[in-house]
């Protein structure tokens, strides 16, 4: 007879490993196996990427899973993203073009070493009851929600077979169920990327003699950072790992940067000597002898799902489902979010609740979620050779995140059907405006690359500095009811709703000349439109005008004195 499980998870990597403790937390009794086709511990520095988390990703950690005593003692704190910009003096890192916040920041996030992290989370899994193979291939997939499904893994050499009730697939790419199954789906964002670790701290503090732009910060809050050197078509990434090592990276569009020049650890060295010398000059000596711990690829990173959730008690969680990009980091986010999900229709359905509505609503929202996030990377790869667009984007980006999901999720809202129906199920839904607003104005940053390429050195911009980011930030954790919840996202939208109008306007002033003060629908913004239609749309009931706060705002964004035209160069 066939050992009986309620929930098989396939896969114990961080997706995994935080659904069975979720899990396991909502209910203690519940019988969890995962089965992990490692055959060891995970190696400490050398494991996975994804160690940089945002705020949802970390609220995650902390608060629901309960892991914030060992984020504070064995991982690093975040001192959130910081940018370097194209530069005509690459080699001197205190004139290029810094974003990044200069104080401490009130909401937490961490920079994890994956292989520390997850054996703490191995272990932990263990004490809460779950029962963790390591060395366990997984076999065979059988589903059948009557009789229970059935898995087969081998170890050891011999074939084994469970049932169960749930099968969680968090196998990452070999996505078990999604190839069993066949619900891929194309993804049109083709980037690639490769990593390495290296021995040692490394505190980019230490690559200028220039004091004034070491004093510009409190010590030790750039080393904190997840630092991104950017340029056209790439970033590469500086992130420290509390087990004193750190992690490199290069994420490039092969239309600009093919990957094939840079698809191994001596070409990627090259290409740094190429197109970021500082970095080049820091890090290559220290990938000499054994300071090189691991160098790994990947290929067209990015891709889709048409299912997440069944009701027929299967799902995907993490990067068995869909992924997009590592800009921003928000693969913790997508795994919060992924598990909640998850872990509320297994409970329910165990407690005897018919989960089929909330298994189309949830499915929905997510995808939805997902196919709103898309525009921030496709194509967008394009930009980072501008930094002015490249400023305006990243304080939207953040906006928008801080606004909606973050604070949604802080909130417990994925899973209240009452707030889910009233943001994303109607047609003129917040959630599908939402998605609406960054789609256009992600399509405004890619006409506005053909009139801005200036390279601007010497500044050092703080997204603190921007009121409405401070604000989005600091409420991401103000608990609010349902009702008040709704309301809030309102009062967000409409405020990016005017930071939206007010950056087309200075983008419009100077590409088009066109008045600095005209109303706009900031669902129809175009820089391409032409007289006639602009006054239509100024002239429309949906154009609206920024407060004098919002227009302060992009003013503290805006390189340009006002009324100076862009001269491309």
């Amino acid at each position: 007879m066939h050992e009986q499980y309620d929930v098989v998870i396939l896969g114990g990597g961080l997706a995994g490993l935080t659904l069975s403790l979720q899990l396991k937390k909502a209910k203690p009794d519940i019988s969890i196996l995962v089965l992990e086709r490692r055959e060891a511990e995970a190696s400490v520095a050398a494991h996975k990427v994804g160690e940089s988390t945002v705020e949802l990703g970390t609220h995650y950690l902390r608060e629901v899973l309960d892991l914030k005593g060992y984020l504070e003692e064995h991982e690093l704190p975040k001192h959130g993203l910081r940018f370097f910009f194209r530069s005509h003096t690459k080699e001197d890192i205190a004139s290029r073009v810094e974003l990044g916040p200069r104080l401490r920041l009130p909401v937490p996030s961490h920079q994890l070493d994956r292989g520390t992290l997850e054996n703490y989370m191995m272990k932990l899994t263990k004490e809460k009851g779950t029962r963790l193979l390591l060395g366990a291939k997984v076999s065979n997939v059988e589903l059948d929600r009557d009789a229970g499904h059935s898995v087969s893994y081998i170890k050891d050499g011999e074939e084994v077979t469970v049932k169960c009730r749930w099968v969680a697939d968090a196998s990452g790419r070999s996505s078990i169920l999604k190839r069993k199954l066949q619900f891929q789906k194309p993804m049109e964002h083709h980037t690639n990327a490769v990593w390495w670790r290296l021995k040692g701290v490394i505190d980019i503090d230490t690559w200028t003699d220039n004091a004034a732009w070491q004093s510009y910060l409190e010590p030790g809050l750039r080393y904190l950072s997840t630092v991104h050197f950017m340029d056209s078509g790439y970033w590469l990434w500086v992130i420290p790992l509390g087990s004193k090592n750190t992690s490199i990276g290069i994420v490039a569009d092969p239309a600009i940067h093919p990957f094939e020049t840079f698809n191994t650890y001596e070409k990627a060295v090259e290409w740094m000597k190429k197109n970021e010398p500082l970095p080049y000059k820091m890090l290559e000596p220290l990938g000499q002898g054994d300071g090189l711990l691991d160098f790994k690829i990947l290929k067209h990173y990015a891709h889709h799902t048409e299912r997440i959730y069944s009701e027929d008690r299967w799902a995907t969680a993490g990067e068995s489902g869909p992924f997009l990009d590592p800009l921003y980091s928000p693969g913790t986010d997508f795994i919060a979010l992924n598990n909640s999900w998850l872990s509320d229709l297994i409970l329910r359905d165990m407690d005897g609740e018919d989960i089929s509505g909330r298994v189309t609503i949830y499915e929905k929202s997510h995808l939805a979620l997902v196919d709103s996030w898309i525009p921030v990377y496709q194509n967008k790869y394009l930009l980072m050779g501008n930094t002015q667009i490249m400023v305006i984007k990243i304080f939207w980006d953040w906006a928008t995140y801080w606004a909606v999901p973050a604070h949604l999720f802080a909130n417990k809202a994925f899973t209240n059907l009452r707030v889910l129906k009233d943001l994303f199920v109607a047609p003129d839904s917040l959630g599908r405006k939402f998605g609406r607003l960054n789609k256009t104005m992600q399509d405004l940053f890619l006409e506005w690359l053909p009139f801005e390429n200036q390279v601007f050195s010497n500044r050092y911009i703080d997204p603190f500095d921007l009121a409405v980011l401070r604000r989005f930030q600091q409420e991401i954790e103000v608990q609010r009811g349902p009702g008040e919840m709704v309301t809030q996202i309102q009062k967000n939208m409409n405020i990016l709703e005017q930071l939206a109008v007010a950056i087309f306007r200075f983008v419009s002033t100077e590409v088009n000349g066109t008045s600095p003060d005209i109303k706009v629908n900031p669902y129809t913004i175009n820089l391409g439109k032409k007289e006639n239609a602009m006054l239509l749309d100024t002239e429309s009931a949906d154009a609206i005008a920024p407060g004098d706060d919002v227009i302060k705002d992009v003013e503290v964004m805006w390189f340009y004195p006002k009324g100076v035209p862009v001269v491309v160069q």
